[in-house]
């Protein structure tokens, strides 16, 4: 591996050597994750004791000052640590008070930065490796020397913030419609790769949620699917396929926001579960990632009054966070908020009180909080005014730095752009995603035998319907993407987007150009009764042509589209998964997918129109 040098001539390997002196000894570059005695061989035990014994050495030596910051994980803009662009320079400014990454770690002595694709922190691999790089060389020119957990949120599907030419893997929902823990686990162990390599070192995925909830805003297709054994099987493989990878898997969102119809972000969720339901739906999953080895777990923003009475939000919950996750389930991991700047935890309290409230109940990392100079001295004052002890802080920051020496941060926190060469986008990888993507897609409706499309008899098709793409996750807008993969294998394929809401002239020009079509296919997005994708399906098989239909979120569009002579799941509008449905659409692939969740009856949702595990075959 080649060792960068930075802009001044500083040596990297002067650094590291300074900073592991005298504590290598310890075993800390490979110190286990869980708490020392936990594991089951006296050896390792003792190698545990010992890392924590040079952590906890570490800890002593910290001022209160850079005990505070190592709890905090926050954003930042720009593309580079310390020259980003100077519209990022004035972003930092108005929302932090600092110019740079390199400035805001110095001041605020920060445990962990997160990345955003709208911060411009990923503009392709080789700047991502380069940005990793100076956060780590800053990081340990501090006093303390401790690396940093440089963390996104890279679920796949339809929440990655590194797009292309990363290889972009189905999301959750696809994955439980797949069925294959083998294939989650892959899917996990190669795209935990891409972030290793890029100086992501922990990836707040999976999402362990029960999606019980088809209104649910916020969670649906990131979730593997309804069924609480299902989402544990697939949620538990695809942490071992990222901790597999050196990657600090995140397990989200506790105690299950599966059942909403609020969006955290934007509200305050209440959850109506009873204790025995929640024991029953949502509690299994994050049993089975912890019996897995969940390296953190992240908090819901929502009440659930069956929890704890007081109706706290479940980050600010001792009776949730430390009575159910610490000692009922006996977790000892890493426990990171959920943005502390969605309102579902702002709602209650300031923001210089939601992070004092969020350590009380038991978390260790505070992640993104709206003002870090106000949640940050709120906490400081805390401790200075015996709110919160030394020592609590103290247990949460033992957690993160065995979290940082299991990632073997302290022995050599930086990357390569070889590595990135090697690893990042590779064919290797693109083809698994494509084999993992067939495996996923599912046909729901094949009415009279439609499905494959044969190319002689309906050579010539019209492709319509929404395009909710972002420019990073995909080739093009989805529309355009069906149209090419189309034509790859052959067909002529006529494109015109259409819109999540199409008006009536549009619609008059989607009719107009069905004429003399052999097939029409439409990509569909959150279709609802009444809506104008609903009339412009309607109007287009009226025509008499053979309409397709494609959910390009949830599979829950099929039953507002009963026109439709066959419909076709494919949980994400991104790349991979939308060429995996044209090529089992034209019968190169296998429909192999089946309904994780249920479909309900569009006029009676009382009543199931597909079940779990429907799926047809050729």
């Amino acid at each position: 591996m080649h060792h960068r040098q930075s802009s001044k001539g500083f040596s990297r390997r002067t650094l590291l050597a300074a900073t592991t002196a005298g504590i290598a000894a310890a075993g800390l570059s490979t110190a286990p994750a869980q708490a020392a005695g936990a594991t089951g061989t006296t050896g390792t035990a003792d190698k545990g004791h010992k890392a924590d014994k040079a952590l906890k050495k570490i800890i002593s030596g910290m001022s209160l000052e850079e005990k505070v910051g190592q709890l905090f994980v926050m954003r930042v803009y720009g593309h580079s640590a310390t020259a980003p662009d100077q519209a990022d320079i004035d972003a930092n400014l108005k929302e932090i008070g600092v110019r740079t990454a390199a400035e805001m770690i110095a001041k605020y002595k920060l445990g962990g930065i997160i990345y955003f694709a709208w911060a411009h922190n990923v503009r392709d691999p080789h700047q991502i490796a380069d940005l990793s790089n100076g956060i780590q060389e800053i990081g340990r020119r501090q006093p303390s020397r401790i690396p940093l957990l440089v963390s996104t949120d890279q679920e796949h599907g339809i929440v990655a913030r590194v797009g292309k030419p990363a290889t972009l893997f189905p999301g959750a929902m696809a994955l439980g419609a797949g069925g294959s823990r083998s294939d989650a686990r892959e899917a996990g162990r190669l795209a935990g790769a891409e972030l290793r390599a890029l100086g992501i070192n922990q990836d707040y995925a999976p999402d362990a949620d029960v999606n019980i909830n088809p209104a649910n805003p916020v969670i649906g297709v990131r979730s593997f699917g309804a069924d609480p054994a299902a989402v544990a099987r697939m949620a538990a493989a695809q942490v071992e396929g990222y901790q597999s990878a050196r990657i600090a898997s995140t397990a989200k969102h506790f105690p299950g926001h599966g059942d909403t119809a609020t969006d955290s972000h934007t509200g305050l969720p209440v959850i109506t579960h009873t204790r025995e339901q929640w024991e029953k739906l949502d509690a299994p999953p994050f049993k089975a990632v912890i019996a897995a080895g969940i390296d953190s777990i992240m908090t819901a923003h929502l009440v659930v009054p069956a929890l704890d009475p007081a109706e706290d939000p479940a980050t600010l919950s001792h009776p949730i966070l430390t009575g159910i996750l610490r000692e009922k389930l006996g977790y000892d991991g890493v426990v990171i908020t959920d943005s502390l700047g969605m309102e579902g935890v702002r709602t209650k309290y300031g923001d210089d009180r939601v992070p004092v409230l969020a350590l009380k109940a038991g978390v260790d990392q505070l992640l993104n909080p709206p003002s870090l100079d106000v949640s940050w001295n709120g906490v400081l004052k805390a401790v200075q005014s015996g709110e919160l002890t030394e020592e609590r802080l103290d247990a949460s920051i033992l957690r993160i730095l065995r979290l940082k020496s299991k990632l073997g941060l302290f022995k050599d926190p930086y990357v390569s752009h070889r590595g990135v060469d090697h690893t990042v986008g590779t064919r290797a990888h693109l083809a698994a995603a494509d084999r993992i993507a067939e495996r996923t897609t599912t046909l729901l409706v094949n009415k009279d035998r439609l499905l494959p499309l044969n190319r002689r008899t309906h050579k010539n098709v019209l492709v319509l319907g929404a395009n909710p793409a972002s420019p990073s996750l995909s080739d093009g807008p989805p529309t355009t993407v069906l149209g090419a993969a189309l034509t790859e294998l052959g067909f002529a394929a006529t494109v015109l987007a259409t819109g999540t809401a199409p008006s009536q002239a549009v619609i008059a020009q989607a009719v107009a150009a069905a004429a003399g079509k052999d097939a029409v296919l439409i990509g569909t997005y959150n279709v609802t009764a009444g809506s104008a994708q609903q009339a412009l399906v309607n109007a287009v098989a009226a025509t008499g042509v053979p309409v397709i239909t494609l959910s390009m979120r949830n599979p829950y569009d099929v039953a507002q589209l009963p026109v439709a002579r066959a419909h076709l799941a494919a949980y994400s509008w991104i790349d991979v998964e939308l060429r995996a449905a044209v090529r089992v659409l034209a019968g190169r692939a296998e429909p192999r997918g089946r309904l994780p969740v249920p479909v309900q009856k569009a006029d009676d949702p009382a009543q199931v129109l597909y079940p779990i595990g429907h799926g047809l075959r050729y």
